[in-house]
């Protein structure tokens, strides 16, 4: 294992959360095995790794390329990983309206569309924890 493939590894378990790394990983086989190596080293060993803007930064970057370019997979995933970069909902509305403005209204349309179904989901997520919390 290189230097960079244990930073990647550090860094994606700490933006995206330790169980998606941990389901990642147990569904790779030896068919994408070096494909998740150059994106554990690449995506997030070398530019998620790199101090040059912040992970709120990084984040919105993120989310709006992957809106432009109309990768809607990923935008919920990337979501869920705003709760650690520290991107807010505001910041990922004005992500998506830039979005709208120079890459098109219905890409922009269909990312605040999981983006609204993903916080829902995460606050359904948070609800039973702050009602135990509560008791």
């Amino acid at each position: 294992m290189s230097e960079r493939y244990a930073t990647g590894m550090k860094v994606r378990r700490r933006i995206l959360g330790e169980g998606h790394v941990v389901r990642a990983e147990e569904a790779k086989t030896d068919f994408d095995a070096p494909f998740q190596e150059l994106i554990t080293e690449a995506a997030w060993g070398t530019v998620w790794a790199s101090d040059g803007i912040d992970l709120r930064e990084r984040s919105m970057l993120t989310l709006a390329i992957l809106a432009a370019m109309g990768n809607f997979e990923e935008i919920p995933m990337h979501i869920r990983a705003t709760a650690r970069t520290g991107a807010s909902k505001r910041d990922v509305l004005e992500t998506f309206q830039h979005v709208a403005i120079y890459a098109g209204v219905p890409r922009a349309n269909q990312a605040l569309k999981l983006a609204k179904a993903t916080y829902d989901e995460m606050e359904r997520a948070q609800a039973p924890e702050m009602r135990a919390a509560d008791s």
